[in-house]
């Protein structure tokens, strides 16, 4: 377990983007934390380290964004795994692509076993603890 202390949305986005260079095809990172920890900042630099050039916004009405190298899922508005079945999600995670996963509790019995996980945590205005 590692833990980084960010003082910053700036210093999260750097951090982010260092860490997807450790990632590679296929790879599937689950993203936790509170609503406005940060998960959407960790996968905008994570886009911004894997090259994706365009805005990464939180897909939270569209499900799913797709880029060009990774999928970016928010799970907030997920009912139920059956729900997560039938908009096709189980078939992304086989795609090749290394997918972000917001609010991954909600899709749990559907995610691959070997995922990768971040945690985010306030701890100050500005400032969070990301775990991984």
């Amino acid at each position: 377990m590692a833990i980084f202390l960010s003082r910053s949305p700036e210093e999260t986005l750097a951090w982010a983007q260092a860490y997807a260079k450790t990632l590679q095809a296929g790879d599937v990172v689950l993203l936790d934390g509170e609503m406005g920890a940060g998960k959407t900042v960790l996968a905008q630099g994570i886009a911004r380290g894997l090259g994706v050039e365009e805005d990464v916004l939180s897909p939270t009405y569209a499900y799913v964004n797709s880029y060009a190298p990774m999928f970016h899922f928010d799970c907030y508005r997920i009912g139920s795994v059956c729900q997560a079945e039938e908009l096709g999600f189980s078939d992304y995670f086989d795609a090749g692509k290394i997918c972000l996963v917001e609010w991954s509790e909600n899709i749990a019995p559907l995610l691959p076993a070997d995922c990768k996980r971040i945690a985010i945590r306030k701890v100050g205005e500005g400032e969070r603890e990301i775990v991984t």
